[in-house]
């Protein structure tokens, strides 16, 4: 009897994650369009980057790897028969390469219609980088903070037009420390990658709030999403995170169910408008409390400004 209950609770709970995985259903083209996805040669971001590839839409990969990046660049285009796919170097881990890469996108590129903020990482080590940014709060905040501003002209000039940010349910867990939000109390003793990682998940719905006030009547809209939790490679190096994930797959998202939210607010017909909310499976949601605070995404927009040099990049 106790097997079979057992065996019960995890055919339930498969029901479940089946039932409730929120899956695009428009097919509306993008032939015309222009689409950039960060991180967009690997996991959600590679699903992402096909799927609009196969509406037709001329795709830029803005990846760091480059063989990683021309590797996937060659499967989207042989999958889908699209060859107006392409690869942009772009490190978030630098703003001299994100100035760069914008600024090439804005000389070489006629529009710009859609912005996937995709890329992103769990995992790094206690390190500022060349920019002297703690370097996880730089690859998933400030990187992409400073890449959206700098591609707004172009996304003003194609509207109506769309950014998306992939942030992540583990923002409830964050918290914004203004004395503390570049890492300055930290130390490798005290390090916790988690903690961070759920703090930059919450810079980027607070982020997206406090973008949306400020491109009010532009016809740029900007909304944000929980991916789900999605099957990858991490942890593949350790014997037993491998095969506990082995079984977890049944039940997690494949990087093609991942996709799917980002792929809805990028393409639905019935988002026009829409912006400045947060998504899971499809469906709008509600984020933590902290996440709706409208003067704390305020004061974080500054200090992000202040820490990646915006208005010096502007003037």
């Amino acid at each position: 009897m106790f097997l079979l209950t057992i065996v019960f609770i995890i055919f339930v709970t498969w029901v479940f994650c089946r039932l409730t995985c929120g899956i695009c259903k428009n097919s509306r083209h993008l032939v015309g369009k222009t689409v950039i996805v960060t991180g967009g040669n690997a996991g959600i971001g590679y699903e992402t980057a096909k799927d609009l590839a196969e509406r037709g839409a001329r795709v830029i990969l803005a990846c760091r790897s480059e063989a990683r990046a021309v590797a996937a660049r060659d499967r989207i285009v042989a999958e889908t028969a699209n060859p107006d796919v392409h690869y942009r170097h772009l490190d978030l881990a630098s703003l001299s390469s994100v100035r760069l890469f914008a600024d090439t996108i804005i000389k070489t590129e006629a529009r710009l219609d859609i912005l996937i903020n995709n890329a992103g990482s769990y995992a790094a080590d206690f390190r500022y980088t060349e920019d002297r940014l703690l370097l996880i709060m730089q690859n998933n905040h400030f990187g992409p903070f400073l890449l959206t501003n700098l591609l707004l002209p172009l996304l003003k000039t194609s509207a109506p037009s769309r950014i998306v940010n992939v942030a992540s349910l583990a923002h409830v867990a964050g918290v914004i420390d203004f004395d503390n939000l570049n890492g300055e109390k930290e130390t490798e003793k005290t390090y916790n990658e988690l903690k961070v990682y759920c703090d930059t998940k919450l810079c980027n719905i607070l982020t997206t709030a406090e973008l949306e006030r400020r491109l009010k009547g532009t016809g740029v809209t900007v909304n944000c999403l929980h991916p789900g939790i999605v099957v990858t490679g991490f942890g593949s190096d350790n014997w037993l995170v491998s095969n506990f994930l082995y079984y977890l797959k049944y039940f997690w998202k494949s990087p093609w169910e991942g996709a799917q939210t980002t792929i809805h607010l990028a393409v639905a017909p019935e988002l026009a408008g829409i912006s400045g909310r947060y998504f899971e499976d499809c469906a709008d949601r509600s984020p933590s409390k902290q996440a709706q605070d409208i003067q704390l995404a305020r004061r974080l927009w500054e200090e992000s400004e202040r820490l990646v040099q915006l208005k010096a990049t502007a003037a």
